[in-house]
């Protein structure tokens, strides 16, 4: 993603610097007062970044969400402080990020550790893949069985990190290990109801954006939604694969029920770049004023192997991304005419507005009857683009 886009988004979009909150024994009482002070702290989910030192979490947040180049985060010094990060970079992602140092033991009886885990909606643990993980499995077990005692709702999230220096052979391994001891130590605790979530990631390639992606729809509460349209879409339209993205974390909200293939994410997510780019050369005005990215951004690449890549816009901060074949292209007015069925009951399902005040993960949805009409009127496109009665 281009600089000027960039800083675009954090002049008109965001402010998603990281809001630092100090954390020792002499400025505990301010810190625990400012976290339940929050006005935010309670109308937006939280996602909890815990880890050993060194493993990898700062660079995560600073990759995913802030577009800093991996090779960067290199220089990165290891965190000291609890980073509260507010991610408000789309309408539908919409949370706060807290990033905890790993030095510091949070279940010091002198730390209020039940009020932090009460409002967090994920609780993402890092474990370095290169390393000795064996006091990471049990910093990971101590977190997860006290956070699971206070709230039962989060979802525990593992990210396998750094895995891009081993072999795949080393990959599965190193998972099929640390799933296995994780699970053993919880079953062994009579915490069987506690459910892990493992990932391997890596800042190096988009494992780590699918990762994020995978953490982030479990807090959309509308997501079935968004899934039945894109399967109904999909299935009208002659699309082999959809995604819907956010356009600025390149985070997929969203994609139909056929399994996801690392590769077409891979693509959907440099077409994404490759149009910003662009639209930041050719799309803005002589004097540099206007969006990269707007009502009017639509893309078309055709590949070598005869595949087509689709990039229509669907709000301000989302873009539906398809893959299909050069055949079912040549049908461009009933994909347009299925297209525009769809957003119209996006839209109904979330009520895009440029100001509704955004108060969670996804918007405020639409009453149950409104999205039913939505889903009403994507079924009513017809393969020959005339609308049938409505379902």
């Amino acid at each position: 993603m281009s600089i000027e886009y960039e800083e675009q988004l954090a002049g008109s979009l965001v402010d998603s610097f990281p809001k630092d909150f100090g954390y020792g024994v002499d400025n505990m009482d301010m810190m625990q007062e400012n976290l339940e002070n929050s006005p935010s702290a309670d109308n937006k989910p939280r996602i909890l970044l815990m880890g050993l030192r060194r493993s990898g979490k700062s660079s995560i947040q600073k990759v995913v969400f802030h577009k800093m180049s991996p090779n960067e985060t290199l220089f990165l010094e290891s965190t000291n402080k609890i980073c509260k990060d507010d991610i408000s970079g789309s309408s539908f992602v919409n949370f706060h990020i807290w990033d905890f140092p790993g030095q510091v033991d949070f279940f010091d009886p002198t730390f209020d550790y039940e009020m932090i885990f009460r409002g967090t909606g994920a609780l993402i643990f890092v474990i370095d893949a290169q390393d000795d993980y064996v006091e990471a499995l049990g910093r990971l077990h101590l977190t997860v069985s006290r956070a699971f005692r206070v709230n039962p709702e989060i979802n525990f999230e593992v990210f396998i990190h750094k895995v891009d220096g081993l072999s795949d052979d080393h990959k599965i391994e190193t998972q099929r290990d640390i799933h296995q001891r994780a699970n053993d130590d919880l079953a062994d605790a009579s915490l069987e109801k506690l459910h892990l979530s493992f990932y391997l990631t890596s800042i190096y390639d988009h494992s780590i954006f699918e990762a994020f992606s995978k953490v982030v729809q479990k807090l959309i509460p509308q997501l079935p939604t968004l899934e039945n349209l894109l399967n109904i879409f999909i299935s009208n339209s002659g699309i082999e694969k959809a995604f819907l993205f956010d356009v600025v974390s390149k985070i997929y909200i969203a994609t139909d029920s056929s399994p996801v293939d690392m590769q077409s994410y891979e693509l959907c997510c440099d077409m994404i770049d490759v149009v910003i780019d662009v639209s930041c050369i050719y799309g803005l005005k002589d004097d540099g004023n206007g969006n990269a990215y707007d009502k009017e951004s639509l893309a078309i690449i055709k590949l070598n192997n005869t595949t087509v890549l689709y990039l229509k816009e669907v709000t301000k901060f989302l873009a539906l991304v398809c893959i299909l074949r050069e055949e079912s292209f040549e049908r461009k007015g009933l994909i347009d005419y299925n297209f525009h069925c769809f957003r119209k009951a996006i839209h109904e399902v979330f009520e895009v507005s440029s100001s509704t005040q955004r108060t969670g993960v996804a918007v405020q949805s639409s009453s149950p009857s409104s999205s039913g009409n939505g889903l009403a009127r994507l079924k009513s496109a017809a393969l020959n683009g005339t609308p049938r009665s409505q379902v």
